[in-house]
Order: structure tokens, then sequence, then C-alpha cells
């Protein structure tokens, strides 16, 4: 089992949403002084079973819509199942950006992307790691929140599997279906088929 991280609580506070209203914690880890939020809905501590999105940050893909991954798409549809079931965390990782190598490493790899490369070579090409992220963080924020049992939603196994190893309970897997775009198709062909993402791209 991985080493809990430590995380101190800053604030909790109610957010309005589009989804409806949300209570937001916002932590900070005690290793690197990043500054996370997790947006809960209903009684998260008292559930059997709550639904969980982990979310790494894409500041491209979640904020001004880039077409050129899925990010935004998996978002916005996790804060739709969230709000149909009535119960449920989406926890949202910063220090995420481009699996972990940053904005302008991503931008860079982008670059090497629009020349032929794939998402995965693309890094390697940079001398950067494929996937750099970790999700302790996420694993500890759940347990803070007194989450138990978690339907966790993803297509990336490595991210149940990381989760799992910190001692997080998860009793199934739901997966994130999004439209794949022409902009974003081949991205979605290498995290199938290099990284081992359960997609289903027709």
């Amino acid at each position: 089992m991985g080493r809990q991280s430590e995380i101190r609580l800053i604030a909790t506070t109610e957010v309005p949403t589009n989804w409806g209203r949300f209570t937001c914690h916002a932590y900070q880890s005690l290793d690197d002084g990043e500054e996370h939020v997790a947006f809960a809905l209903g009684a998260v501590d008292a559930a059997d079973e709550v639904l969980v999105r982990v979310h790494s940050e894409c500041l491209t893909g979640d904020v001004f819509g880039s077409w050129r991954c899925d990010c935004g798409a998996q978002l916005h549809t996790a804060m739709d199942a969230i709000a149909d079931t009535g119960t449920g965390v989406l926890v949202y990782l910063r220090g995420h950006e481009g699996r972990g190598i940053g904005i302008g490493h991503k931008m860079q790899a982008y670059a090497l992307q629009d020349r032929g490369h794939d998402t995965v070579d693309a890094n390697l090409e940079l001398g950067l790691p494929v996937d750099a992220r970790t999700y302790g963080i996420g694993a500890a924020i759940l347990a803070d929140l007194g989450v138990k049992r978690v339907a966790l939603m993803t297509n990336n196994p490595t991210k149940h599997d990381d989760l799992a190893s910190f001692g997080l309970e998860i009793i199934r897997r739901v997966p994130l279906a999004v439209r794949p775009l022409t902009d974003n198709a081949d991205y979605l062909r290498t995290k199938q088929q290099r990284l081992g993402h359960l997609l289903d791209l027709g």
C-alpha cells in the first residue's frame, strides 16, 4: 500500500454551480504545498457507495474547451452524473497538467504532435515521463471526506490501481463515455492503444 499523503483542510464553503449547489472543500498538500479542491454533493460520508471522479487539472480542456483532448468533456460528464445521482464527489487535482509535465511542456508536446508525434512519443522526445501523475492526494481527500466505498468514474486502469494502492475501496469502475472529435481522435486512439485506457471508439 502506498504512503498516505498528508493534507490540510483550508476551507469549506457552498458553491452554486451549473450542476447544483455543491460543498467545496479546499485542501493543501503538505508534501509540496499544492492546493486542490473537492466538490461534494449529498451526504457522502453516510452513503454506502459514492460516485467519484478524481480529475486531473487541464487548463486548456477544462477552462478553454480545447478539442485536442477529452478532459473538459470528461469533467462535465462526471458532474452531470453526480448531479443526476444526487450524491458524489469530484476531486480536482492541480499540478497534473499534461499528465504532470506542466502547461509549458504540454504546449511543446502539442507542437511535436503537430509534426506527427503521438502524445506518448512527444513526451519522450522532450525527455519527460509519459505520465508523472500520482493519486495519493486524491485518496487522502476522499478519506478525509469520510468516503468509504467508491464507484470510480474513469477509463484509466492506472488511475484505478493507483488509488486502490492507497487503501481506497473501489467497488466498481464507471466508464466515462465522451464523443470523439476529429481533433482528438488520434489522441484518444493513442490513450487506448498505448496507455491501456478502456475506450470504445467505435
